[in-house]
């Protein structure tokens, strides 16, 4: 339901919703018929829907026979004459002709439709007021009402793009005017003629300056979406800043919008450009340009960079007077929506609004259930993360233009790296027992009154209901004294008191499972420390101590006090605070992708006097310690995924599969995904008869279905069934198998429901899959991978045995000592036998079945080089040691005989050495060398045959062959 566009939702509705889109017709076009008494044609149906979308993007449409072009800014003329016939649309501003739309049928493919546009756009009377670019009106659009695509041919390479709606009057004449004066027009032209980014720029990172130039060189060639990953700490909102400076400066973008998490690492970013000086000028940049951290749902007109949610970015779509502050104060990942969002067109935040969106390590959700209100605009899109998912990767178009990963960023000095401290307890591990006849305490969660009660059986609880339906206070207070007595052993170069305990507590971060866990930890801790409110506190969305959230952090990353900060989500992801030395796990996570954002939180480097100024005894920071109370650290972390993974599988298919007791994790998780679909556009008969014939609603099904893929329900699950609180994989496959059973139950035993589903998915779309991240591994039936490998290793052992006598290179590969040298010859004859039917077995294939069998034996990959088989060959034969690509090997042998050379008093000129590696190079590939070989590339171009005769003189004969014996025998 929508919520009014003339009142602010409450919080809790807002986090409830589930906006639908506003229809601009009364009816769906699709459900009419001719027998119907307002039937039109499906192309009429079409310019009905494109006329009232014109209308709301502000153009006045006409007919041809009654045209008045002073009726506003910008008219839309039906059917107007041209030299090619009349076009559907002809598009006027300021009385000037400038674009053509081509109307078609909805479900009609735009791309050939083209042509047609071109043809009207080059054929406009010429007697009639025009802006032409290279004999062409420089707008062309091809729409069905339901797709649009758009064409500039200011562009310097004109390619249609993909747009919600129609561009504003006053957006083409901009333009338009821009091309008169400027001679660039639209964005997309100017961004070509920006100026490279300076060779060695001073002011930044050399991370932060490649990732610029590759983003640019992106950018210039049109490339839609971009994705740029760089490590926790390693600058990426002031490379951020110097990327919207040079939009602005050099390609004069209108308005950049700034996409951050939550509103504190909104307060974050403004900083950050307010304290970015501009290079040569002098000025920071938000004096330069107006930077609007968007706190209402308005911006400011003369605002060129804007910093907000994506929450307030779709509050705004929707209308709302405003979004509430705790609303957008909140991560993405608390306000996620239960299934994509849908955006429709809003005239106050109209399509081209921003040429440029950024987004910076936003949750993944933005990607999947947020990603309309992403591509709502016609803009750029440039991903900032440090840990990118399958979804992130996917929606990117896997353009990733900058990788900076963590042991980069280490051995640049830009991140420190961490040490890791484990702890756990006996209740930690196993759980307890409160036995019977003692006076318990039972606290309501939310109120956290308390009452006390006399228990009369054994109250048994395990490690996972700790902290939520448990509160163990003992096993919090086990833990954080073991911390607190640590503290030397983890620091052991700071001072200590009289006590044998740290004079000045590092900056720690402990993070809980939620605000009531936060809660006991805070109290806990300052008993045990001995410290008061001051030096522990919480920093999360319900902060107590009379203090705003914000200024708890600031203090935190600033002042001596506090010490140590609690915190559930607040600090996990962006949040910049570089004195921090410790980081505590006291909540597990599942997801690498978040573990990894919350291990970040203490990679960040500081000066030595910064360092000082908050931690006294503190000389250096090269290194912060993480302390594992849970196990999070010896825990496989899951990535999130996308929950459709049976695309091409109809949903009847799935339904049949179901209802016969084939059940699978991917089963489930597509069903999950197709009720969720269909529950979203069902209407309120339909949703009735299916809750009647269920017995229950859709999204409870469909929530049952979720549940039982959840690793942790799953784990949980098996715990309670075996009693254990580290079940093994026996007992975690069949809680696995039950709780799958239990989930798909109300379908497969409801045969009417299945095939009411299928009787309501009336739907011609198709799936548009840009989530998964996809290669060629394997073109083959499948079977058990293991299994399936073991079988190609046996048959290309018995190949070999059975062609030892027939095959050269296996005449020589068997014969031990090896009586005569291969030749390349020799590997190609064998590459070429084993690749024909019916095996076509290739170096690639073997080399990954080997890796399928015990990836611990297996270096590196075969890659393209023919003589990997050497290697495949002696693995196979000898059955022992590890498999190695060949020109490693050859690399190895070649360091050996040089460190021999050298032991002996042979020493080489480091000419000398660079061509010894280049004949190491050719020997790795071809297992030989001539010296007429050395007339040819790559030698040639360092001086060919002639030079390594001046180089080596009478020693080069001599020299090849001892090479070849010695490298690639």
């Amino acid at each position: 339901m929508l919520f009014s566009t003339t009142q602010t939702p409450s919080a809790a509705a807002w986090r409830g919703r589930s906006a639908a889109p506003v229809s601009v017709l009364p009816y769906d076009p699709l459900d009419m018929t001719p027998a119907d008494s307002g039937y039109l044609a499906p192309e009429q149906h079409a310019r009905q829907r494109i006329d009232a979308m014109l209308e709301r993007a502000g153009w006045v449409v006409q007919d041809y026979k009654a045209v008045n072009l002073y009726a506003g800014l910008g008219v839309a003329v039906r059917e107007l004459p041209t030299s090619a016939g009349p076009a559907d649309y002809v598009l006027f501003v300021n009385r000037q002709a400038v674009g053509v739309i081509e109307a078609k049928k909805v479900g009609t493919t735009l791309s050939g439709v083209e042509p047609q546009t071109l043809k009207y756009q080059a054929n406009i009377p010429g007697a009639l007021p025009s802006y032409l670019v290279g004999g062409h009106l420089p707008f062309g659009y091809e729409s069905t009402g339901a797709e649009t695509w758009f064409t500039c041919r200011m562009d310097p390479e004109p390619t249609a793009r993909r747009v919600f709606w129609f561009h504003r009057p006053d957006s083409l004449q901009w333009q338009v005017e821009d091309h008169v004066n400027h001679g660039g027009g639209s964005f997309r032209a100017r961004i070509p003629d920006m100026p490279l980014l300076a060779a060695d720029p001073f002011w930044l990172r050399d991370a932060q300056g490649e990732a610029i130039r590759n983003l640019e060189v992106s950018l210039k060639a049109n490339r839609q979406r971009a994705l740029i990953q760089m490590a926790t700490g390693s600058g990426k909102t002031f490379c951020a800043a110097n990327i919207c400076e040079r939009l602005l400066r050099h390609a004069q973008a209108r308005r950049i919008l700034f996409l951050v998490d939550r509103g504190n690492l909104g307060r974050q970013t403004l900083k950050e450009f307010q304290g970015f000086e501009v290079p040569g000028s002098g000025r920071k940049v938000s004096e330069l340009y107006n930077v609007q951290r968007l706190t209402h749902n308005r911006i400011d007109p003369v605002a060129s960079v804007c910093i907000g949610t994506i929450q307030r970015a779709y509050s705004m779509l929707r209308g709302d007077a405003d979004l509430p502050e705790d609303v957008d104060e909140v991560g993405g990942s608390d306000v996620v929506p239960d299934r994509p969002v849908e955006v429709d067109y809003q005239p106050a935040l109209p399509v081209e609004a921003f040429d440029v969106i950024i987004v910076d390590e936003c949750h993944r959700s933005i990607y999947g259930v947020w990603r309309q209100v992403l591509e709502y605009f016609d803009a750029f899109l440039i991903g900032l993360t440090a840990t990118p998912g399958k979804q992130t990767f996917g929606f990117f178009n896997k353009n990733l233009v900058m990788e900076y990963g963590f042991p980069q960023a280490v051995a640049d000095g830009v991140n420190v790296d961490f040490d890791v401290f484990r702890l756990s307890t006996a209740i930690s591990e196993g759980g307890s027992t409160i036995e019977a006849g003692y006076a318990t305490t039972f606290r309501d969660r939310e109120t956290r009154a308390e009452r006390l009660e006399q228990v009369d059986e054994d109250l048994t609880y395990d490690a996972r209901e700790l902290d939520r339906k448990v509160v163990a206070k003992d096993q919090i207070r086990t833990v954080v004294r073991a911390v607190r007595d640590n503290l030397p052993a983890m620091f052991p170069d700071r001072e200590v008191d009289e006590h044998t305990r740290l004079r000045h507590i590092p900056k720690t971060l402990i993070f809980a499972k939620d605000d009531s866990h936060a809660e006991d930890i805070v109290r806990i801790v300052r008993e045990e420390f001995g410290k008061g409110n001051e030096v522990i506190t919480k920093i999360t969305y319900k902060s107590s101590d009379g203090h705003k959230p914000e200024d708890l952090l600031q203090a935190f990353r600033t002042s001596y006090n506090p010490r140590i900060a609690v915190t559930v989500d607040m600090i996990a992801t962006g949040t910049d605070v570089k004195p921090l030395e410790m980081v505590v796990f006291m909540r597990m996570v599942r997801s690498r992708n978040f573990f990894e954002q919350m291990k970040g939180r203490g990679v960040r480097t500081i000066s030595d006097d910064d360092l000082r100024g908050v931690t006294p005894d503190a000389t250096h920071k090269d290194r912060f310690v993480l302390v594992d109370a849970v196990g999070v650290t010896e825990t496989k972390l899951i990535e999130a995924s996308p929950l459709e993974r049976k695309r091409g599988v109809s949903l009847a298919q799935l339904l049949q599969q179901v209802s016969l007791g084939q059940v699978s994790e991917d089963l489930v998780s597509s069903l999950a995904s197709r009720l969720a679909r269909i529950d979203s556009r069902i209407g309120p008969e339909d949703r009735k008869r299916l809750e009647e014939t269920a017995g229950e609603t859709l999204s409870a099904i469909g929530h049952r279905l979720v549940d039982a893929i959840d690793p942790d329900r799953q784990l949980a699950e098996a715990e309670d069934a075996s009693g254990q609180p580290d079940p093994g994989d026996a007992a975690l496959t069949e809680a696995r198998a039950a709780l799958l059973v239990a989930a798909v139950l109300p379908l497969a035993a409801n045969p009417e429901l299945r095939q009411q589903l299928i009787d309501v998915q009336r739907s011609f779309e198709q799936v548009i899959d840009d989530t998964s991240i996809d290669e060629v591994t394997k073109a083959t039936f499948v079977v058990d991978a293991k299994a399936r490998a073991a079988n190609t290793i046996e048959s290309f052992r018995a190949y070999l045995d059975e062609h030892q006598d027939e095959i050269t290179a296996l005449q020589v590969l068997y014969a031990k000592p090896y009586a005569q040298r291969l030749t390349y010859a020799d590997v190609k004859e064998l590459a070429d036998a084993i690749g024909r039917p019916p095996h076509r077995w290739t170096p690639e294939r073997l080399w990954e079945a080997y890796e399928t069998l015990d990836a611990s034996k297996v270096r590196g990959s075969a890659g393209t080089l023919l003589t990997n088989i050497v290697s495949l060959v002696r693995f196979t034969l000898d059955g022992g040691g590890e498999l190695i690509p060949f020109p490693d090997q050859v690399h190895e042998r070649f360091e050996a005989w040089l460190a021999q050379q050298a032991n002996a008093d042979r020493q080489f000129t480091p000419d000398q050495l660079d061509w010894l590696r280049l004949i190491c190079d050719h020997l790795a590939a071809s297992l030989s060398i001539e010296s007429s070989e050395l007339t040819e590339p790559p030698f040639s171009g360092r001086g060919g045959l002639g030079r390594a005769r001046q180089l080596f003189g009478a020693d080069l004969d001599g020299l090849l062959v001892e090479l070849a014996q010695v490298v690639a025998a």
